[in-house]
């Protein structure tokens, strides 16, 4: 038997499948996106890519490789929207299609988005632009050197969604990092959790924390929950 609290985050969330009008500019970008030719040449901080390893690739190309699925994005999108995060930080910008989800679930939010690249963060820049949306910081640079002056900066983290670098050491990390910024309803998501067995081993320590109260694996998902009405630890793997 789920807690009432996975229940209403299954229901909600996960198999919430109301459409959105919202999504439609988010889409009609993607799919510009996916047909934009421009060449851009790309430094990736992270653990690289399995679709291409040439430093130069076209937007096109990355919006193909990169770019979360509409199912996962959207489902972000009702993750923001259900829970109304406030304070939300995004490892891995990308071309910005994502974090315009995350915007667009809670325009009062206040989100910092960090991306590797100069030449991908001028095109997310660009879209949050075309988009109208003011409630995203955009910074560029390697995580590792951005990550700490962030968190030091906010009062707490209601949201992290870690997409970038799936490795174990900096996944762990980045865990701790936003640890320190945690509260009970804060919630913590991770990207590609079954990519590698790095990143295997770091989900499996990550869910085992003594201060995570819940976790969700939907298999390229991982949802960290810190709740107090969790009085022991419970993990769910759930298809989606």
């Amino acid at each position: 038997m789920h807690s009432p609290f996975v229940f209403q985050f299954i229901l909600h969330v996960l198999n919430n499948k109301s459409g959105y009008l919202s999504a439609k500019e988010i889409e009609d970008l993607r799919r510009e996106l996916q047909q934009d030719e421009r060449l851009l040449t790309i430094k990736d901080l992270g653990a690289g890519s399995r679709v291409s390893s040439t430093k130069q690739r076209t937007v096109q190309q990355l919006a193909k490789a990169a770019l979360k699925p509409p199912k996962y994005a959207q489902l972000l999108f009702r993750l923001v929207k259900h829970y109304q995060p406030q304070i939300i930080v995004e490892l891995g910008t990308s071309l910005g299609v994502t974090t315009s989800y995350l915007a667009n679930a809670n325009p009062a939010a206040n989100i910092t988005t960090i991306e590797g690249s100069k030449a991908v963060a001028e095109i997310a820049t660009e879209n949050f632009s075309k988009l109208g949306f003011k409630n995203i910081q955009l910074l560029q640079g390697n995580f590792d050197d951005l990550l700490p002056s962030v968190i030091s900066h906010l009062p707490s983290v209601d949201l992290a969604y870690i997409d970038g670098n799936h490795r174990y050491q900096p996944t762990i990390d980045y865990f701790h990092q936003f640890l320190s910024k945690t509260h009970n309803n804060s919630i913590l998501v991770f990207d590609d959790i079954h990519w590698s067995k790095e990143m295997e081993q770091a989900w499996e320590e990550i869910k085992s924390h003594p201060s995570v109260k819940c976790s969700v694996d939907i298999f390229f998902l991982g949802f960290i929950f810190f709740r107090s009405e969790f009085k022991v630890n419970q993990h769910f793997s759930i298809r989606f």
